[in-house]
């Protein structure tokens, strides 16, 4: 088939290459339409092709200034020629599917995706379901879901908010989040103990929290890595304020084989957010064998249904920085890392592949319903 996959905005280009890579892999003739992605260089096409055709001057543009506020004026300025470009290069490649897993702006999106679907089926990954900060719009939500043919969740958690919505059961499909696939271990991890907080650096996601928790840790040290989208200052001000500040690293955002050598330098992965869709950073995490803690709320303990062999450490959220403590006191110093997963994205590139075929209509009428690879549905 030929597959378009849709990240305006360039917030996943690790996970799109690998899913466009794997996708490849299957014989599939995909093209992955992107921009230039701010903090460094994405990994090069490996039986795919990527076309950076989105923002293409504010892209390269903001990578000197990724925080900048003038990034919203010049990406505004670019974007109704960045999506006539789009269009014109969706129409000209000719997919079969469109697959979307980003959008830029969702109020105006809408109109581009509605002409992308009067010639073929336009998908969505719904990589959070809810927003992260604030009430979400429920007429707003449902709206938007409605625009597209089907709606991809990676979790349980997340069908069951898409119905919420009023999105009927037909146009769902839950496929878990497959792993990126990392190269075999050549790092001994270093003497002590290492906690690890990385991903993008928002206020919901904890980073506050866990860093109370650290005076009751005294023998480890946390490495945090992310992009921060939300000021990183104020835990850094806390973090000195405990009297915790020489055993916390920050970074700001790594490439993929800089966070992979992390992890396997590290002990324990923390996610203490209050309001998680799933996150990549948890599969990726579990899938390198790393035990999780993280508060048992939202998307995070959904992931931990599809990998029973992997190590979770849930915390109520009522227990704050205490029970993080206690979860980490729990797993022991120097606990061994659990098994590697056998998850990759191959397996996710599988139940698409089925998917793809359903909503194309090249599926064979008597061809049952999917049982995708990691228990979830396939309609």
């Amino acid at each position: 088939m030929k597959l378009a996959l849709l990240d305006p905005p360039s917030y996943s280009p690790a996970y799109d290459h690998f899913l466009a890579s794997a996708l490849g892999a299957r014989g599939h003739d995909v093209d992955l339409l992107t921009s230039p992605f701010a903090f460094g260089v994405p990994p090069a096409p490996n039986g795919y092709r990527r076309r950076e055709l989105f923002l293409p001057l504010s892209g390269k543009l903001v990578r000197m200034a990724p925080r900048s506020r003038l990034r919203f004026v010049v990406k505004g300025a670019e974007y109704v020629p960045s999506v006539v470009r789009l269009v014109r290069a969706v129409g000209s490649f000719d997919p079969d599917v469109v697959h979307v897993q980003w959008l830029a702006a969702r109020r105006y999106d809408m109109r581009w995706i509605e002409r992308l679907r009067r010639d073929r089926p336009v998908v969505l990954t719904a990589h959070n379901v809810l927003p992260h900060e604030g009430k979400p719009d429920t007429a707003e939500r449902l709206q938007l879901y409605s625009a597209f043919d089907r709606v991809v969740v990676h979790t349980s958690r997340g069908a069951e908010q898409l119905a919420a919505f009023g999105v009927p059961a037909d146009r769902v499909v839950q496929i878990p989040h497959g792993t990126f696939d990392a190269p075999p271990a050549t790092i001994e991890p270093p003497a002590g103990r290492t906690l690890l907080f990385f991903g993008l650096i928002r206020r919901y996601k904890g980073l506050d929290v866990l860093i109370r928790a650290l005076p009751e840790v005294p023998d480890a040290r946390l490495v945090v890595a992310g992009d921060p989208v939300d000021p990183i200052e104020p835990a850094q001000e806390l973090a000195r304020e405990l009297g915790v500040e020489a055993r916390v690293e920050f970074h700001g955002p790594l490439e993929q084989p800089e966070l992979w050598r992390l992890m396997r330098e590290g002990d324990v992965f923390l996610l203490p957010s209050f309001k998680e869709g799933g996150g990549m950073a948890v599969v990726e995490a579990a899938a390198l064998g790393l035990p999780v803690v993280a508060f048992d709320g939202g998307g995070t303990a959904a992931v931990a249904e599809f990998y029973p062999d992997a190590s979770f450490e849930l915390v109520r959220p009522e227990e704050s920085y205490r029970g993080l403590a206690a979860a980490l006191a729990r797993l022991g110093k120097r606990r061994a890392a659990g098994p590697r997963l056998d998850a990759g994205l191959d397996g996710l590139a599988r139940d698409l592949d089925r998917f793809y075929r359903r909503v194309d209509g090249r599926a064979a009428p008597s061809e049952p319903t999917v049982t995708s690879t990691y228990a979830g549905r396939v309609p």
